[in-house]
This record gives C-alpha cells, structure tokens and sequence, in this order.
C-alpha cells in the first residue's frame, strides 16, 4: 500500500502546485486588464489625480520661472561669497601698506576679510626677502 500512496501524493502535490500557478497568473492577468482599460467614465483614475497634480506643479514652476525672469534679483543670494582680490585691489593694498597704514585700516577701506589682507602681507614679505 505504501508503494501507491507515493505517487498519489507526488501527483496531488503537482495538481495543488499547478493549481497556485494558475490562480496566480489568473490574478494578475485581471490586475493588467484593469490598468490597461480605462475607469467607466464617472470614475477618475488614480493615474489621472497623479499627472493632474503633475501639471499643475510644472505649471506652478513655469509661472515662477517667467516672474524671475521678469524682475531679476537686485542683490545676490546671502549663500554666494563676496569675490575676492583681483588685480587693483592687491596693488591697492601693498601700496597702503607702503604708506604705513595697519592691516585692519586696509581691509576696512578696501572691503575685504582680514585674513585676505594678512596672507596678502605675508606673502609679500616672502617675496621681497628672496629677491
């Protein structure tokens, strides 16, 4: 008897198995259907609510855009660092300093970060030395 309950329970467990893979691709052949087709006509789709806010979020950005562009900012951002030494304002600088002017009146009156004025000092000093 054992010998016939074996592939009884082989077969049923091969029948059961088939049977979950059936349900399954069942199931979702029906959910593909129901994306593909569209809702009866009194009914908005979730996919409709989505790509209206879409819209109406580009739109939202659009109109931002062209009022930027209409009146640019008059000053830049507080995020943006101020530019440092060019050209005229370093010569500017060792020319104060040649006429005896401390580093703290130079970065006053020349609109420029202590620190700059310091390094800008030192490293003349460097150059002058190995000259």
């Amino acid at each position: 008897m054992n010998l016939l309950l074996i592939p009884l329970s082989i077969l049923c467990g091969l029948i059961l198995t088939g049977t979950a893979i059936s349900l399954f691709t069942v199931h979702r052949a029906y959910r593909l259907l129901r994306l593909m087709n569209p809702p009866a006509a009194g009914q908005p789709s979730p996919r409709d609510a989505e790509l209206q806010a879409l819209r109406e979020t580009v739109d939202a950005l659009a109109a931002q855009l062209h009022d930027l562009q209409k009146h640019p900012p008059a000053a830049a951002p507080p995020g943006f660092p101020k530019p440092g030494l060019n050209l005229n304002k370093r010569t500017h600088a060792l020319r104060m300093h040649r006429h005896g002017e401390r580093a703290e009146q130079i970065a006053a009156a020349l609109d420029l970060p202590r620190q700059e004025v310091d390094l800008l000092l030192k490293v003349h000093r460097i150059v002058l030395s190995n000259l």
